[in-house]
């Protein structure tokens, strides 16, 4: 197991055309009244385990699930194939809803999971009742593009994919490590880069790390692989593995702009992010910027990606073209807002699934 799970919520194995997945479920308070139903897609290197408190936050009415993603949390270990960008992941949910007898429900995605919504949406508009998108990546996937419609700096994506992972993270990931003693443990990485206040998990603070260290490591998982580039820094993404699924080649999600039919969509995400934002810590070419990388070639070459700009857009076009969506920037969360503001984000949730 990832983690203890919290009181009143259970964990299903659900056996499916596509893959095992480990589902958490918070029933509704009566199940056999009609219910309204959620579904919690997870972020990068976590598991549905970090969705619980939002879970047991919900409405006793409304039925809560979390889904563990391929390769995460306690599902099926299977090879990701990054040339269909998110679809192994996306196709994977709607497995999960089809062994379920799901029709339609309201998605709610963290990180790149927001990543795999959006697929969802964009293959099976029909079932998707509202999309709650927190602190997505860019439709134009992680890297390797600038201005607001997600032009690409180069053909090859230099600098994205899975040779952009620190070896080092990936290594203690792997080696189980749950220290803090450098800036490379995955403790240290949840404390500097997935909440602004970590000082407020208190207990919850070791699961949260658990469940980080499911994360499946190798090139057909995490991070992927990577071929030698001639442009700065020298890589450029495979086609295997869960990093080189959001490289710009392999990913673009900008055609939600023409769903049909459009569903709500609730946009939260935190002012103090660190991993999605117009100036991540994790963008080589903004670590250049900075002087962190060395050999930037300048930002006429290799400029950082403004990833929060490019969602504004696209979503700013969905609405004039007969959609809707909601921003909800919390000043004082970082990438994890439903961890830093979990009553904000309970309720603002809430709220978008009626």
């Amino acid at each position: 197991m990832t983690a203890d799970l919290f009181d009143g919520i259970r964990a299903h194995r659900v056996e499916t055309a596509r893959y095992a997945a480990n589902v958490l479920e918070r029933p509704a308070a009566d199940p056999a009244a009609p219910t309204t139903t959620v579904v919690f897609v997870h972020g990068n290197v976590s598991s549905s385990h970090f969705y619980q408190p939002t879970m047991r936050a919900l409405p006793e009415g409304v039925r809560a699930l979390a889904v563990d993603l391929r390769g995460f949390g306690d599902s099926e270990t299977k090879p990701v194939d990054a040339t269909r960008g998110l679809r192994d992941f996306a196709d994977d949910v709607r497995a999960v809803l089809d062994a379920l007898e799901l029709d339609a429900v309201h998605l709610v995605g963290w990180s790149m999971g927001g990543g795999v919504v959006m697929q969802v949406a964009l293959d099976a508009p029909e079932r998707v009742l509202s999309l709650t998108l927190e602190s997505p990546v860019s439709p134009y996937g992680f890297g390797g593009t600038h201005g607001t419609d997600g032009i690409r700096n180069d053909a090859d994506g230099a600098g994205t994919g899975g040779g952009a992972a620190n070896p080092d993270f990936v290594a203690r990931l792997a080696a189980g490590d749950t220290t803090a003693d450098a800036p490379t443990s995955p403790r240290t990485v949840y404390r500097t880069a997935y909440v602004a206040k970590p000082e407020t998990q208190g207990a919850w603070e070791d699961a949260w790390v658990a469940s980080m260290l499911t994360t499946r490591t190798g090139e057909d998982n995490y991070p992927g692989d990577l071929v030698a580039s001639d442009t700065w820094p020298g890589f450029a993404p495979g086609t295997r593995g869960v990093l080189n699924t959001m490289a710009p080649q392999h990913l673009d999600l900008s055609g939600i702009v023409d769903l049909d039919p459009k569903p709500p969509v609730l946009w939260i995400r935190g002012e103090k992010d660190a991993i999605v934002s117009d100036a991540s810590f994790f963008d080589l070419n903004q670590l250049g910027l900075l002087g962190v990388v060395p050999g930037w070639p300048g930002a006429d070459v290799a400029p950082p990606q403004p990833m929060v700009s490019q969602m504004r857009a696209v979503l700013e076009s969905y609405a004039a073209t007969g959609g809707s969506y909601r921003e909800v920037i919390l000043p004082d969360a970082g990438h994890a807002p439903h961890l830093d503001e979990p009553e904000i984000f309970g309720t603002e949730l809430a709220a978008h699934i009626g």
